[in-house]
């Protein structure tokens, strides 16, 4: 285990949701929805903008065996919704 390879998303400790501890390296959860909400809230950001920034900037980008895991939090029936939307 190297969890001096885990990493953090800076600013978004309220969207953490969990930890995934299946490999050498942990990976840190975020919700992705509650990542939105703290741009909206805390950069008034609407959501447009706080989706587009999130994509571009954080859900995307690679930065090694610990780049945390960005999730949809949900119930099987919103699970389904999403898998719909692909």
């Amino acid at each position: 285990m190297r969890n001096d390879e885990t990493m953090f998303a800076d600013g978004f400790d309220d969207a953490i949701i969990g930890l995934d501890t299946s490999e050498d390296v942990f990976r840190v959860i975020y919700d992705r929805d509650k990542m939105i909400d703290i741009l909206r809230d805390r950069d008034r950001m609407d959501l447009d903008e706080a989706i587009d920034y999130l994509e571009y900037n954080v859900w995307g980008a690679y930065v090694g065996e610990g780049t945390p895991i960005y999730a949809h939090e949900g119930s099987k029936e919103r699970v389904l919704e999403l898998m719909s939307q692909l």
